[in-house]
């Protein structure tokens, strides 16, 4: 990003850049696509973490813990994509309403 002197700025342009980044960093904290990428790469680097963990501890008990950490892991990078790239059903439909329940009249309980 070029800066520029802010005597070679109007005061106008100035205020008129500092709300283009405001709304252009508010509106990508907003977009989910952003997070799910986000918390996908932390999520392959602690599966990377734990996989070599797995590998390192000589208790089969311990090796069994990273290792099934890492497959559910696995399972939350999965969905996320399956968010990202709509690719289940759940995702690609919009949410149907729900109902109002009907009120119901009880007897007076004796």
């Amino acid at each position: 990003m070029m800066r520029i002197a802010v005597s070679e700025v109007s005061p106008r342009r100035l205020m008129q850049r500092e709300n283009e980044s405001h709304v252009m960093k508010t509106h990508s904290k907003k977009n989910p696509l952003r997070h799910t990428q986000k918390i996908k790469k932390r999520f392959r680097r602690l599966i990377e973490h734990l996989r070599e963990d797995a590998r390192k501890v000589t208790e089969p008990k311990a090796q069994a813990l990273f290792e099934t950490s890492a497959e559910v892991l696995t399972g939350l990078v999965k969905a996320l994509d399956d968010y990202e790239h709509k690719s289940e059903k759940a995702w690609r439909t919009a949410p149907r309403p729900s109902r109002p329940k009907e009120r119901t009249v009880h007897a007076s309980r004796r």
